[in-house]
Order: structure tokens, then C-alpha cells, then sequence
């Protein structure tokens, strides 16, 4: 099997299941240089997007699930990278605790954008703020901004929004976006989201390829 590993601290407990199992015959691909790292130290087998077409199955987290299954992605500012991976697996299965349950989805809304024309851009998608990096963190010295696992400057969409596909069509259509963390219900296939109480299974609107 072929398997998309998402980024953030659910996943964290994802890689230590996958490792317990000792599946010998999985190859992963990672979609963060801290996702790559923790799965090497717990002995995964990990290949190069570069080596791999299509992919299985994709497990992430989400940042926030609403009732029809749009979810905001990346704050750990591999949005990018995770929607290429969902986007080349068969199968994109999202794992959350229950606290990821929304309502409606709300801001900050993640962003990754080119350094190239920085002010128009910010100024086409306003309201938004760069993401300041925090200590260890990658980050460019000039604007002063986390950058993502491939160097785009990450940034947060900070306006309300009622309707997800609509925010969705605006914020790809502006030039200098290199990705936004919108998930649409099309690219998902099941999401899990675990309580006290067990665990809710939502169906996605992927076709299984």
C-alpha cells in the first residue's frame, strides 16, 4: 500500500499505530519535513513524492469539520503539500477529536502565497495577516513571516464567511495564492471524529477511485 501521511499532532498518534503494526509492505509519503522525521525515527518506510503517482489512502487531520464536510486545513502550514496528497489518493480518510467539530466554519482560514507582488496580493485578499513564525520555526527575514515546508510565505485569511465554495473560488482565483486551506466535501472520503462517547463516522463526497 501506498499512504499519504498528513501533519499536525493527531498524526503523531497515527504514526505510532502504523508503527506498532510493523506493516512491512506500506510506503509512506509525508507532506512535512516533522511529519518525515517522525516517521523515520519510529522505523516507516518513506518514498519521495517525486516516486509516487497515485497514492491508496491519505490519513490527515483537520484544523475544523463542518456539518457537510468542508474542512480548514493547515495550521501547521502544510496545507499545500496535504492537498496534493488527498487530491493523488484514492481513499482521504480525516481523523479528529470532537473539538474539531463545527458548527460553521470560522477564521483564520490558512494560506500559502508567493513572495513575488506580496502587497498586491495581500491587499486583493484582505483581510489577511502573515503568520509570524514562532521560535525554531522556518521563517523569512524580510517580510517577517513563517514559510512553508517549500519556502511560500503562509499567511491567514482573517474575514467571516458564510458560504466555504464561494471563499474557495475567490481565494484561488487570486493571483500570487499558491494554495488555501479549504477542503472541499469532494475530496474527502470518510471522516472520523472521536469523543468520549466513541467515534462519529461521516461519509465524504469522494468517488473511490
Amino acid at each position: 500500500m501506498r499512504l499519504g501521511l498528513g501533519t499536525g499532532s493527531t498524526v503523531a498518534y497515527l504514526l505510532e499505530a502504523l508503527s506498532e503494526r510493523e506493516l512491512k509492505d506500506v510506503s509512506c509519503v509525508a507532506t512535512s519535513p516533522g511529519t518525515e522525521r517522525a516517521a523515520r525515527s519510529l522505523g516507516l518506510t518513506l518514498r519521495s513524492s517525486a516516486e509516487v503517482d497515485e497514492l491508496d489512502l491519505a490519513i490527515d487531520g483537520a484544523d475544523q469539520i463542518d456539518p457537510s464536510g468542508w474542512l480548514v486545513k493547515g495550521g501547521g502550514g502544510a496545507h499545500t503539500r496535504e492537498k496534493i496528497v488527498a487530491a493523488a489518493a484514492r481513499r482521504f480518510v480525516v481523523i479528529a477529536s470532537a473539538d474539531k467539530a463545527v458548527e460553521r466554519l470560522s477564521p483564520p482560514v490558512p494560506l500559502e502565497l508567493m513572495r513575488f507582488g506580496l502587497n498586491s496580493t495581500l491587499r486583493a485578499l484582505a483581510p489577511v495577516d502573515l503568520r509570524p513564525a514562532a521560535a525554531g520555526e522556518p521563517r523569512s527575514s524580510s517580510p517577517a513571516a513563517q514559510l512553508s515546508p517549500d519556502g511560500g510565505l503562509l499567511a491567514n485569511y482573517l474575514g467571516t464567511f458564510a458560504d466555504p465554495r464561494e471563499l474557495a473560488a475567490r481565494l484561488s482565483v487570486t493571483p500570487g495564492m499558491v494554495e488555501h486551506g479549504l477542503f472541499a466535501p469532494e475530496m474527502v472520503s470518510l471522516i472520523l471524529i472521536a469523543s468520549d462517547g466513541g467515534v462519529e463516522r461521516r461519509s465524504g463526497l469522494k468517488q473511490d477511485g
